[in-house]
């Protein structure tokens, strides 16, 4: 494996297209595939520009958070599997893995994602194709208010999956590679789960508001960059269409930050490519080796925290939730505020809040 010591990466600002109203799964799909076959050309362009005005290839494009699909809103678990749910195997892995090839470059993304372990569940997963077309890295996101997590069938996503499965890293010629989705830049534990495993650059597929003002997303990717001494590169929406929601409402702000913490790299709004900027593996690396202050990663101490975060862990959402006699069961939408509503009685009730 040859590796790239410097490469530019980009965060592509795309409009999201919600699939709600579709006719059927088929048109769906086809809506879908539509969409990945039409990225080639502006990320094919955005990289003949950057290549052109930095003198390095451009080797990762970011996309954002459920670009082809869009939210499932209240539409059932299981229907939004089913209308939308790409399995690992199939037609839009395989489109986005030719798309890979066509362009030479890992594209890295957001979708939702059926299991066959798991029938009628959906994942909301994060993903690193290669140019060899092969799916490097999958990633569930393991927080969410609104959809499934593996820890909501901890016994047997582990006994499927492992610990590798729930953190995994990528090791490609482009650097240790791991995916955070959305919200989850918020959680500081899942960046150094990840970071712990060797991650040096976190592709972040992101739908949020951009501001001029810092946002709690702004805020956090700075900070998991600093503390884990690693990239992030953040791609936003450029509104989402086919929703009653006013279209720029989740647009903007995509977003580069170095290793130190420092935004390099910030789009405005709109459709564009302009978040864009060099990765420097070898000034990364040589960093996370030098002993100093500022070598927040090798400062760290986990040990002092584990028996603080176990002892807290019966207060807060235990796993297994949508487990019920060994199967795993699809719950209603409405299970997520009732579960969060439980957490939130144990903490009063235990004083802690």
């Amino acid at each position: 494996m040859a590796e790239t010591a410097t490469y530019a990466a980009v965060a592509m600002q795309l409009t999201a297209r919600s699939q709600e109203g579709a006719a059927d799964e088929v048109a769906a799909r086809a809506a879908m595939r539509e969409h990945i076959a039409s990225l080639e050309g502006p990320i094919r362009s955005a990289g003949i520009f950057i290549s052109q005005y930095s003198g390095l290839p451009v080797k990762l494009a970011v996309l954002p958070e459920y670009l082809f699909t869009s939210y499932p809103g209240r539409i059932s678990i299981p229907d939004f599997a089913q209308r939308v749910g790409f399995a690992a195997d199939g037609p839009e892995y395989a489109a986005l893995g030719e798309l890979a090839g066509k362009l030479g470059m890992f594209i890295a993304g957001n979708a939702y994602e059926q299991d066959a372990n798991f029938p009628g569940f959906y994942f909301q997963a994060s993903f690193l194709v290669a140019p060899s077309g092969d799916v490097v890295l999958r990633y569930r996101r393991l927080l969410s208010m609104f959809a499934p997590s593996p820890h909501d069938v901890w016994s047997r996503y582990l006994d499927l999956y492992g610990l590798d499965g729930v953190f995994p890293v990528a090791d490609t010629e482009i650097g240790r590679i791991a995916a955070i989705a959305s919200e989850e830049i918020l959680y500081p534990e899942i960046a150094r789960a990840l970071a712990l495993r060797g991650a040096e650059v976190f592709v972040h597929s992101s739908s949020e508001i951009g501001s001029p003002l810092d946002t709690p997303k702004d805020i956090a990717k700075r900070a998991r960059a600093f503390e884990n001494m690693a990239y992030v590169v953040s791609a936003n929406t450029a509104g989402i269409a086919g929703t009653v929601m006013p279209l720029n409402s989740a647009e903007g702000s995509s977003q580069i930050v170095d290793w130190k913490g420092q935004v390099v790299a910030e789009s405005n709004d709109g459709q564009t490519f302009t978040a864009f900027a060099p990765i420097d593996l070898a000034a990364l690396r040589a960093a996370r080796r030098r002993p100093a202050m500022t070598n927040m990663l090798a400062r760290q101490r986990p040990a002092l925290f584990a028996e603080a975060y176990a002892a807290s862990a019966e207060a807060f959402h235990r796993p297994d939730g949508m487990m019920d006699g060994g199967e795993a069961r699809v719950p209603d939408r409405d299970y997520f505020k009732r579960a969060q509503e439980t957490v939130i009685a144990r903490l009063d009730e235990a004083g802690l809040i």
